[in-house]
């Protein structure tokens, strides 16, 4: 379950069941910042055009709440790809103060070092937590349409499996805040990738007509899920729309792409 906590001014989410596990997972909202205009006003995204300065006090305020250091966040590049890196002690803050510096070329993160807070960006495309409880094994992993298409969460469990050997019956999934399928109006060029790549993609595309369909990229995420093993009852679904919910929520399409970010943050 995805539940509020207020702090001051700023307002994030919290994944309660993962308290159980001792492992810390949140994701922010646009509210409690410092940035203006589009960027209203915790944005977190430095690739943004948004002021340097005022990402790096978002950040801050965020992390201060939070109880981390803001220059030990790692980030990853994000490219709208599959690619998956292991994460240690050595990446300490990769991309915390700029972005340049954030782990190039990867959209998904992977560590069991204790203290290693992952983060991740967001203003529509999916976020995707994984904890392993037992081993203490946590993942973020960054799913637009393009890293849904290439099954980013299944391949992710099967680094973690690989790895840290654990089992993914063992593994639990949260799938944060992000665009639903409501509002992601996709043309037949994205539609005809899915059918190619998915065998049942029927249970996640509403066709439209006049080349126009709606995509569900929950119910894809969670459909290359099970495919790698994840037991149903250890998925946990956020529900909140980034595009409906515009009081908490940037949104890349909502904004015509000039808009701010949120994050995803796991850690223990």
């Amino acid at each position: 379950m995805f539940s509020w906590v207020q702090d001051k001014e700023l307002c994030y989410l919290e994944i309660s069941q993962f308290l159980d596990f001792g492992i810390k997972a949140y994701f922010t909202s646009r509210l409690g910042g410092v940035s203006t205009g589009s960027f209203n006003t915790l944005n977190l995204g430095l690739h943004t055009s948004d002021k340097h300065y005022n990402v790096k006090k978002n950040r801050k305020r965020i992390a201060r709440s939070l109880g981390i250091n803001p220059e030990s966040f790692v980030a990853a590049e994000q490219i709208h790809d599959n690619k998956i890196y292991l994460v240690n002690e050595r990446d300490k803050g990769s991309g915390a103060l700029h972005y340049r510096d954030s782990i190039s070329g990867m959209d998904a993160l992977i560590t069991n070092t204790r203290g290693l807070p992952l983060i991740s960006f967001y203003a529509d495309c999916v976020p995707l937590y994984f904890v392993e409880p037992q081993k203490k094994v946590i993942a973020l992993a960054h799913a637009g349409w393009q890293g849904t298409l290439k099954k980013i969460g299944e391949k992710t469990v099967s680094v973690m499996e690989k790895e840290f050997n654990v089992n993914s019956k063992d593994i639990w999934v949260a799938i944060g805040p992000s665009i639903s399928r409501d509002f992601y109006e996709v043309n037949d060029i994205v539609i005809k990738k899915f059918k190619k790549e998915f065998k049942n993609y029927k249970e996640f595309v509403v066709d439209k007509g006049k080349n126009s369909y709606l995509l569900d990229l929950w119910c894809a995420n969670i459909n290359s899920l099970k495919e790698a093993g994840i037991n149903d009852k250890h998925i946990i679904l956020s529900n909140y729309c980034t595009y409906r919910d515009n009081k908490y929520f940037y949104s890349y399409r909502r904004e015509k792409g000039k808009t701010g970010r949120m994050a995803s943050i796991i850690f223990f």
